[in-house]
């Protein structure tokens, strides 16, 4: 048992692996739910850990016998239903880091930067302590981050509970640099609005793009409409043009229809293309920027085409051969090269002569149901999608038939498991 007066700062927690009593991983810690008491000092009462699955789960600090070394020890039976962030409850990580305070010493402003939690004799963890960075103002007042440090009580400092006036997101983000996508979604999701659209604000295009991608749609489109206009054009300009394209349809025609006007001509003009056709259709499901390559193409180019950063793994299972021009819609369509078959082969070889022409295509209009039929008849990650001439127009990937084969709102739902306990040792434990 962690004895009292041990200290931990949070920020160095994010990440720590979770173990159980006998040393087998349980999950990574990525967030302290901290209480804000009218009197007496902030308590912490448990941790945000996700677990396999990429679940949140809470694991209450009653439940954790060692906090140091670079890991967790907990025990107990550790209820597997998804964190779900109560109304009195602060996420330290989330919504703390960068919080300004006054130090009430009257010398000015700060920006927190990390908190320290502190074991006390009756096991209970106290916020006791605040890293913070001086806010120094520059010419024309405007405030400078750079400031001198300080290790302060939380008594000596107010405004930690205020949420209401803005803040950054960079120590956030440096907390969880590591995540995937799909995690900093899940991370976002948990959040509250404001501090919501402050962190997706902190983030790069491409990063806020790719996270969009994962979010429930009512998340995205919030997010996307409090951005300036010429940030959110920028950014769905990032994104693939059939997600970018699904989002634009979410969203009010007027304000969709501004946004096209905003992007560059020719990632409009595919996004505009995209959303002609029904949504549950080919022409909906594709994407217009598969691998296309004209069948003289050596291996050894096509596979350095395929190693492309941006291409999900489905997208990257082959490469579409077509007459020029190779953007789509493409000259006449000839078939498939598979990744497999080309790792066969010399690499000097030109593709066109591995080409499997009989994948059947679908045209734009075919339904999601023909889709799925020949996706799992023929063992395929993606189906290309032609015209009535043979031209390639896209490529329809299966985690885009996924995306629209689940529930609208699977991005919320706790999946089977929400409801199981992992035994960990001990007792059973939860949130009162």
């Amino acid at each position: 048992m962690s004895s009292a007066g041990t200290r931990v700062f949070v920020a160095r927690l994010a990440g720590t692996i979770v173990f159980d009593p006998i040393g087998d991983q349980v999950g990574r810690v990525r967030d302290v739910v901290v209480l804000l008491r009218p009197k007496g000092l902030p308590r912490a009462v448990g941790l945000v850990v996700e677990v396999p699955g990429r679940r949140r789960v809470f694991l209450p600090l009653t439940r954790v016998t060692s906090m140091d070394g670079g890991q967790v020890i907990s025990t107990g039976l550790v209820n597997m239903r998804r964190f779900e962030q109560r109304s009195m409850e602060t996420l330290a990580v989330g919504e703390l880091l960068d919080r300004t305070v006054e130090l009430t010493d009257g010398s000015g402003s700060a920006a927190v930067e990390d908190l320290a939690i502190e074991r006390q004799r009756n096991g209970d963890w106290l916020v006791t302590q605040l890293f913070v960075r001086r806010h120094v103002r520059g010419k024309g007042g405007l405030l400078r981050r750079r400031g001198e440090t300080l290790l302060v009580p939380v008594t000596g400092v107010t405004g930690l509970a205020r949420s209401d006036a803005g803040q950054g997101a960079a120590l956030l983000l440096a907390a969880y640099e590591d995540l995937k996508p799909a995690d900093l979604a899940e991370v976002l999701h948990g959040l509250g609005a404001p501090r919501r659209l402050e962190v997706a604000t902190a983030l790069t295009n491409d990063r806020l793009a790719d996270v969009l991608e994962e979010l429930p749609e009512d998340d995205r489109v919030l997010i996307l409409s409090g951005l300036t206009q010429g940030r959110a054009a920028d950014v769905l300009e990032a994104m693939e043009p059939d997600d970018a394209a699904d989002l634009l349809g979410e969203m009010p025609q007027q304000q969709a229809t501004e946004l096209l006007g905003l992007m560059e001509p020719g990632e409009a003009r595919d996004v505009r293309r995209l959303l002609a056709y029904g949504e549950n259709t080919a022409g909906g499901l594709m994407t217009t920027e598969p691998v296309v390559l004209p069948p003289e193409t050596p291996i050894a180019a096509a596979l350095a085409h395929v190693r492309r950063q941006d291409l999900t793994p489905a997208l990257a299972s082959m490469v579409f051969v077509a007459r020029p021009p190779a953007e789509t819609p493409t000259g006449r369509f000839l078939g498939v090269v598979h990744l497999q078959r080309m790792l066969r082969e010399p690499p000097h070889e030109p593709i066109g002569s591995l080409v499997d022409s009989g994948i059947d295509g679908v045209t734009a209009d075919a339904p999601l149901l023909q889709i799925t039929r020949l996706l799992a008849t023929y063992d395929l990650l993606a189906v290309p999608v032609l015209d009535s001439e043979r031209r390639l127009l896209g490529a329809v990937s299966v985690d885009d038939v996924l995306d629209h084969l689940l529930p609208e709102d699977w991005r919320e739902r706790p999946d089977d498991a929400s409801d199981g306990i992992v035994h960990l040792g001990g007792t059973k434990a939860g949130r009162a």
